[in-house]
């Protein structure tokens, strides 16, 4: 737990000098305070000139405290042995760390990663979830789209400004790369001299995920198999890494056949508990990394505070429990004024989908009692997985805090994303408006600057699917196709996108999908019920609806989002769930490419921009 800290420390940061020049206003006030006047009349106006010297010197200083910072990084990836739920087995981790390093940073900081990448036989990349990379989209981290994998033994530089204050978090973006664990958390703090709008007395992170002991190498060839082989649900959840398979630590209180786990405390499954004292606010910064559970968080006895989502304030609304999808995150305040002789659950439990995973747990630990008593009671449960009128009145209570931007009134383009199971050749697959996303070999970014026409398919993707389609049934012909166009977007025009959700393969069945836009924030209009009709906008909030980067479509509904194409660059919009980006569930927006300068060429050493560079031989471009 960290204690809230106003304070900052002033460093500077030196590129590549261990030097640094000194103050131009030290040396000045030095040279003053040598000189020995002996006019009366000129030593008092020197003494004035030197306090104003000395005062400008401190305005200095100052002004060096209060700049941004560049924070940097080295990591290395590889695979490692490790025990996540107590079973021993392979994950990916960055400096022998799982989950990776958290970097805390302040709003206005660059932040510089050195990635290398060691895992010997795979590419690599790392997307920093929630961060819009304004000025930098080849450091969004997402392979083909905008930069080459990192090949093994490479070292490829991020370096990025954090522009806003949130919970965020970074993780794989190669492969199903995040379901082997490459994820950590990344915290933004407000700038010096800003205030939040809520107080808190400490503060914890709560990085949520799931767990498969099949390795996810393995899990990609099922997902690509013929006839098809789900993965099936996760073994565990996990809360910052750590969760229990086979045990419980509220065995002594289930109903269940589930033995209570004999842990001492130092294991790496051994849960995080949050210690707490009496009478004391705290913040709990919660993000979700699942591949594929929709998670719901509580603490016994406590209720929440919601405050942030997705990094952008909220209006406060107080729950007993929390709806958090993959991708998502929150800031929430509890108060500590419980029975400070006993301790509480702290349970995580899957939404959504039919549980068959255990619930994740710890301990809120009321520091006046010892942290080995556990909690007398069983933990709380949580809504039925499909109780999804609990989950639409939860995702309607979220609106913007006052002061929060507004909407455009308007929209100057609308795209409507109909989002189906299909299959091709005999493959399942996820489609959108009929085509199943496949990434090319050359970057989107690289191929559009360079207007290398033969990287991808020329031909945008539809805007709309047929109107007889009916969204309440399934398809009456399955097949589809994949694709690789770009929805190219004019840029500072605001654009809507509806997601539109319909039945599966199997009848009766429609799933949740969480969406997750790269290089933007939207506001979330609102959430309908069956096929979008054009009278449905009199529904939408232009009032103060939430800015998120990522949202839900329920099953056989849809969800109307609206942004504003303000940042040049190519960005990825998918479905946030692992197996369902893999299969094909996603699209990619391009705007301004033209004006994105400075792409490093390491960014491009790949496919058909890799021969580009190659023959043109430049530096940077």
């Amino acid at each position: 737990m960290e204690k809230k800290n106003h304070k900052s420390e002033c460093i500077m940061y030196v590129a590549e000098s261990d030097s640094t020049p000194p103050l131009p206003c030290v040396k000045a006030y030095r040279l003053t305070d040598s000189v020995i006047v002996k006019d009366a009349h000129k030593k008092k106006n020197m003494v004035y000139r030197d306090r104003l010297i000395l005062i400008t010197c401190f305005s200095f200083l100052i002004q060096l405290c209060l700049a941004a910072k560049t924070r940097h990084f080295k990591w290395e990836v590889e695979y490692m042995y490790w025990s996540p739920d107590c079973l021993e087995g392979v994950v990916m981790g960055i400096n022998g760390q799982f989950p990776g390093p958290t970097i805390r940073a302040v709003a206005g900081d660059t932040i510089v990663v050195d990635l290398t990448n060691k895992l010997h036989t795979e590419g690599v990349v790392i997307h920093w979830h929630g961060i819009r990379q304004l000025g930098t989209p080849w450091a969004d981290g997402t392979a083909s789209i905008s930069q080459c994998a990192i090949n093994p033994g490479e070292t490829f530089v991020y370096r990025y400004k954090v522009d806003k204050a949130g919970t965020y978090f970074y993780h794989g973006h190669f492969g199903m790369q995040r379901s082997a664990g490459l994820y950590g958390s990344l915290i933004v703090e407000v700038g010096e001299g800003e205030k939040e709008p809520f107080h808190y007395d400490g503060v914890f992170n709560l990085l949520l995920s799931d767990w498969w002991h099949k390795g996810s190498q393995e899990q990609e060839v099922a997902l690509s198999s013929k006839p098809f082989r789900w993965i099936g649900e996760p073994q565990a959840l996990l809360i910052n890494g750590r969760g229990q398979y086979n045990c419980s630590l509220a065995g002594h209180v289930s109903n269940s056949s589930t033995p209570q786990c004999k842990l001492r405390g130092n294991e790496r499954c051994a849960p995080q508990i949050l210690h707490v004292q009496p009478n004391q606010t705290y913040r709990l910064r919660v993000a979700s990394t699942t591949a594929l559970a929709s998670l719901n968080l509580q603490i016994g006895n406590h209720k929440m505070v919601m405050v942030e989502a997705d990094g952008n304030y909220i209006q406060p609304v107080t729950v007993d429990n929390l709806d958090i999808y993959s991708g998502e995150s929150y800031s929430v305040l509890i108060h500590t004024d419980q029975n400070p002789s006993k301790n509480y659950w702290i349970s995580v439990s899957v939404r959504g989908r039919e549980p068959k995973t255990p619930q994740g747990l710890t301990i809120l630990n009321y520091q006046t009692t010892s942290a080995s008593h556990l909690p007398p009671s069983p933990p709380p449960v949580s809504p039925l997985w499909n109780d999804y009128n609990h989950s639409k009145s939860f995702s309607n209570k979220i609106l913007a805090a006052m002061g929060s931007p507004k909407p455009p009134l308007s929209y100057n383009r609308r795209i409507i994303l109909l989002n189906t199971q299909n299959t091709i050749k005999g493959f399942t697959k996820w489609a959108i408006n009929n085509i199943s996303l496949t990434l090319p070999p050359t970057p989107y970014l690289g191929a559009i600057k360079h207007r290398l026409s033969n990287a991808f398919d020329q031909t945008s993707p539809p805007e709309k699917f047929p109107e007889n389609y009916d969204v309440m049934k399934p398809a009456k012909n399955a097949n589809s196709t994949y694709g690789n166009g770009v929805y190219m977007l004019k840029l500072m025009t605001t654009v809507d996108v509806i997601l539109q959700n319909a039945n599966a393969l199997a009848t009766n069945v429609s799933e949740i999908h969480p969406w997750h836009l790269h290089g933007h924030d939207f506001w979330v209009l609102g959430y309908g019920e069956g096929k979008f009709k054009d009278e449905d906008v009199k529904k939408f909030n232009l009032k103060n609806p939430p800015l998120r980067n990522t949202a839900v479509i329920f099953p056989f509904g849809w969800t109307a989002l609206r942004f504003v194409a303000d940042n040049p660059g190519v960005w990825a919009f998918h479905c946030h769930i692992e197996p369902h980006l893999h299969m094909g569930m996603g699209v990619v927006f391009a705007e301004g490419v033209h004006r994105v300068k400075g792409i490093p060429n390491s960014a491009l050493a790949c496919g058909l921009t890799g021969k580009f560079l190659m023959s043109n031989n430049s530096g940077r471009h």
